[in-house]
């Protein structure tokens, strides 16, 4: 069978760079052999469907013919992709390259680094300097205020995807709901209905925000806000987990028709989920 077969090792391996993604590698090394690149990945696995399908997943098989392949360690191959990265957590990988670090990244187009597609960060995990939009676009963010638990809101969602730490409740579960519609009082004119989100309740400046860019935020299920905008999702997220279930009973109240039961019914769930979570913890304590 073809996964039995040893692969011949590349006889010219290019080193990668900090933190590259392995699309972004076997896209260098297919330039180098002038080949396409989805032609390089099935010239190693035969099975692989895309890059994308490479980047968010390898088997433990793929990982050793490809290590075999590039005269390199599995493990390596595994932290090029977003393998060990939480299921839940892969709606906020983006597609494409959504910023950039001026200091890390040696190229504009090329390498790209795993960094660039996690939609969760406003810092650089390598350096930690701040990120700039990937269009080179100086838009600096209108919520410096919120800087300090916009910080802490990207260690909550970089801990949970990257390191399986949690606390009494899931921060991507919190930014899909912050993300939810919501009708604020007095109630606006009906075109202007789209722009209002549960987040504007604890972040006030965002509807301000919103009106004056015209542009609508993205849904619960692909939460990856534009870099400017990203700092006033991540203080939401850590001011809801610092305060603890009540304030997603608040924020019930800003909500109504089915979009409150759909609020209520998942921030039910992750109460009676952070219940467990405290009760399992008090228990390894004893």
């Amino acid at each position: 069978m073809i996964e039995n077969t040893p692969p011949r090792r590349l006889p010219v391996r290019l080193p990668p760079h900090s933190d590259e993604l392995l699309s972004s590698w076997i896209g260098r090394h297919a330039a180098f052999y002038s080949v396409p690149p989805l032609v390089m990945l099935r010239h190693c696995l035969p099975e692989a469907s895309s890059l994308r399908a490479a980047d968010l997943l390898l088997s433990s098989d793929q990982e050793i013919r490809l290590a075999n392949m590039f005269a390199t360690e599995p493990a390596v191959m595994r932290r090029m992709t977003f393998a060990n990265v939480a299921q839940s957590s892969h709606r906020l990988i983006s597609a494409r390259p959504t910023q950039v670090c001026t200091n890390c990244s040696p190229g504009h187009t090329e390498p790209i680094l795993r960094s660039q597609l996690l939609g969760w960060r406003i810092t650089c995990p390598l350096c930690g300097n701040q990120l700039r939009d990937a269009g080179r676009r100086e838009i600096p963010s209108p919520f410096q205020q919120y800087q300090d638990a916009a910080l802490r809101g990207e260690k909550l969602l970089d801990d949970e995807a990257e390191r399986g730490i949690g606390t009494w409740i899931s921060p991507t579960d919190i930014a899909r709901l912050l993300l939810m519609r919501r009708i604020p009082r007095p109630i606006p004119r009906e075109h202007d209905l789209w722009r209002f989100r549960v987040l504007g309740a604890i972040i006030p400046d965002l509807d301000r925000v919103v009106a004056v860019e015209q542009e609508n935020l993205p849904t619960p299920a692909k939460p990856i806000l534009p870099l400017h905008m990203r700092p006033a999702l991540l203080a939401g997220i850590a001011i809801v987990e610092r305060a603890g279930p009540e304030m997603l009973r608040m924020l019930r109240g800003h909500m109504m028709g089915d979009n409150r039961g759909r609020f209520t019914d998942a921030a039910e769930s992750m109460i009676a989920r952070a219940r467990r979570w405290k009760a399992s913890s008090q228990m390894h304590l004893i």
